[in-house]
């Protein structure tokens, strides 16, 4: 009996230093991955980065880890417009199937589903905000961008009309969608200004408008878009992704 007792608190003991190993294997890796993608997507802080799955170390015996979740503060992705961007408030991707060197000089997901959020504030860039001719005598620009309930955005314009400024702004219900990482804002209808019905070219050179966003982290793409209380709350999605190298 007394040597099953000691054998039961040798494997106890063992089996503590294993957990006590796997959770500083894998604190270590998970600076290691940060810093790796940091550098090659060159952010401006760290990202967050958690390894799920336990034991750690099994899944780097085997090449290969279940789940990679990262988080990145103030993405900087590209408008493909010479060199502009746009910022992304919060981005986070959860990778499956991540396979990795051993110096975890290289780590490539062989798939990923996330979230970014863009601010009302951002995509302002991608609209009219200054005075343009919408008939004769008549100018109208965006002056702000807004949750406008059930998945639309409204967009409130204002409009001068022969040279006296409308006295209310108008708020215009669009429907916001995403095809290859163009993000597209659409008004559902077309709004009058000074009693008239313009002509929906010209009105809809000021009400709709697009942004794209492109070059995210790893190569991850848009999927869904849609309008929420502070931004515009996008699904990404990818494959082969890459989180370093």
């Amino acid at each position: 009996m007394r040597a099953l007792r000691i054998l039961l608190i040798v494997v106890v003991i063992l089996g503590g230093l294993f957990v006590i190993a796997d959770r500083v294997a894998v604190k270590f890796a998970e600076d290691e991955v940060a810093d790796k993608l940091r550098s090659t997507e060159n952010l401006s802080s760290t990202p967050d980065v958690s390894i799920n799955g336990f034991p750690f170390l099994t899944q780097v015996a085997g090449g290969e880890l279940d789940e990679v979740e990262v988080g990145i503060d103030g993405y900087e992705a590209s408008t493909g417009n010479g060199g502009d961007t746009i910022r992304i408030a919060d981005l986070s991707a959860r990778m499956k199937g991540v396979e990795f060197s051993g110096d975890y000089s290289s780590a490539t997901a062989a798939t990923a589903t996330g979230t970014a959020t863009v601010s009302y504030d951002e995509l302002m860039k991608a609209t009219k905000s200054e005075s343009t001719d919408v008939a004769p005598g008549v100018t109208a620009k965006v002056v702000g961008l807004s949750d406008g309930g059930g998945g639309k955005i409204k967009v409130t314009v204002r409009a001068t009309v022969l040279g006296v400024e409308y006295p209310e702004p108008i708020d215009v219900l669009s429907s916001v969608t995403v095809k290859n990482n163009d993000v597209s804002v659409v008004a559902d209808g077309l709004p009058q200004i000074g009693g008239k019905q313009l002509a929906e070219s010209r009105i809809r050179a000021i009400t709709d408008f697009q942004q794209t966003i492109d070059e995210l982290p790893g190569g991850i793409e848009l999927d869904k878009v849609e309008a929420a209380k502070d931004g515009v709350e996008i699904t990404v999605k990818g494959s082969n992704v890459k989180l370093a190298g």
